[in-house]
């Protein structure tokens, strides 16, 4: 019970922190973009959490 409660609170702060950088630091990045990383980071927060650090944010 605990485990999923931990990995739920690391989810939760995963997609907080890529909507964050994606609305806040992106600001040349295309609306469409935009949207589609906030849409992926709802759903699987994790998986684009690390997806979005190596291949989403600028440099």
């Amino acid at each position: 019970m605990a485990f999923g409660g931990i990995v739920g609170v690391i989810a939760l702060v995963c997609a907080i922190w890529v909507i964050y950088d994606v609305v806040a630091k992106n600001k040349k990045m295309n609306s469409t973009h935009k949207l589609i990383w906030i849409i992926c980071a709802v759903l699987f927060s994790i998986i684009t959490a690390i997806v979005y650090y190596f291949i989403g944010r600028k440099k």
